[in-house]
């Protein structure tokens, strides 16, 4: 047996690894289950379909950062090990939010955790909307032992609620967006972004639904800048934000009031960090624009058969976003581009199912039965 001579190195989760970005104190206790480092894979075939779709652009270079791949599956995580971290080493036991889905899996996850850690009266609280939530991820914040309540009405008016308790009960950590401490875990994605490529890009391709994630990145692109981890270039990508057309009130400049997509973790109608995600946009030159849920479904089905990549519904709204900037001429040649995967495909099993327009077929257990059915099956 040969022993490698160098092992992998170790990861620590993100708040170690970028402690220098992040405001921790030396004796604060991190809550973490090793969040981050997630994979950024080359899009071969996505390339070429893209190029397809404007016959005069020339030379892509495609990444999809899987971020279905944290812990508890979405990139919630960057953002909740800073939120639970500075939560409990505040003393604070309840932690609250509304979700749809990803931000409850992810809370309770954290939560969960800080139990192991020693905080042993943590508690999660979310609050979903009625029927609007992947049963996967409904069943992980159950399984996570958090307490779910669904209200009969939509994520907008969760938030509300939840934003009440916080303000009213000083033992409430608000674990939502709107908490500062998700954002600054969640810009660590963009430090990543240049130290797995090792140089600068062009264009970042990302999902809309509460707005947090999109004006994160834009703070990491900023500060990541101005350190010496880019060799001091000042070259930031411009970013391209794509909300569900049926969720799109940065789009329509309005409230939606009954947001409707079968993109679940984007689907919000009044977005908590609206302003925010409009200045990324314009500071970075970037755009903002809608997909409809065929698109989405479009680039889902092809980031899954083409690239061998799982990702939720919402996640394919990136992808979906840069086919359709390409087929509108609005994609430079030469562009190196990354396309952010929010939330693992696990979660939302049902849409896969529905999506791959096949289902499991039965013979008899005879190999001269299945060697049939294997030639019918690939005329199909």
């Amino acid at each position: 047996m040969k022993i490698r001579k160098q092992s992998l190195k170790s990861w620590s989760g993100l708040i170690e690894e970028y402690r220098e970005f992040l405001e921790i104190e030396e004796d604060e206790k991190i809550i973490t289950l090793n969040e981050g480092n997630t994979p950024l894979v080359r899009a071969y075939q996505l390339e070429k379909y893209c190029l397809e779709q404007d016959s005069a652009l020339k030379n892509l270079e495609i990444f999809l950062k899987v971020e279905g791949a944290n812990p508890s599956g979405s990139f919630k995580d960057r953002g909740m090990t800073m939120a639970i971290t500075k939560a409990v080493n505040r003393n604070l036991k309840t932690m609250v939010c509304a979700s749809t889905g990803n931000t409850s899996a992810s809370a309770a996850a954290y939560s969960a955790r800080a139990r192991s850690l020693g905080f042993k009266n943590v508690q999660c609280l979310v609050l979903i909307p009625e029927g609007k939530i992947a049963f996967g991820k409904l069943s992980q914040a159950l399984i996570y032992g958090a307490k779910v309540v669904q209200i009969k009405g939509n994520f907008d008016q969760a938030l509300q609620i939840v934003r009440q308790l916080s303000e009213n009960e000083s033992s409430i950590a608000l674990v939502n967006s709107v908490n500062p401490d998700r954002l600054e875990g969640q810009k660590t994605a963009a430090f990543e972004l240049f130290d797995q490529l090792g140089k600068s890009f062009d264009i970042l391709s990302i999902p809309v639904g509460n707005a947090g994630n999109i004006s994160a990145y834009w703070r990491g692109f900023k500060e990541f800048s101005r350190s010496l981890r880019i060799n001091k270039e000042k070259i930031l990508p411009k970013i391209f934000g794509f909300q569900a057309a049926g969720a799109s009130p940065i789009i329509k400049g309005k409230i939606v009031e009954n947001p409707e997509t079968l993109a679940t973790a984007i689907r919000i109608g009044n977005p908590a960090s609206w302003d925010l995600a409009i200045k990324a946009i314009q500071e970075s030159e970037g755009r903002i624009a809608a997909v409809s849920d065929q698109e989405i479904i479009e680039a889902y089905k092809l980031v899954h058969a083409q690239e061998g990549i799982t990702c939720e519904p919402g996640s394919a709204a990136s992808v979906a976003g840069l086919i359709k900037s390409c087929r509108e001429q609005k994609v430079p040649n030469y562009s190196r581009i990354v396309c952010i995967l929010t939330g693992n495909g696990l979660k939302d099993p049902q849409t896969a199912i529905e999506a791959s327009g096949f289902e499991p077929v039965t013979c008899q257990a005879e190999p001269k039965k299945v060697l049939e059915l294997i030639g019918q099956l690939q005329k199909i």
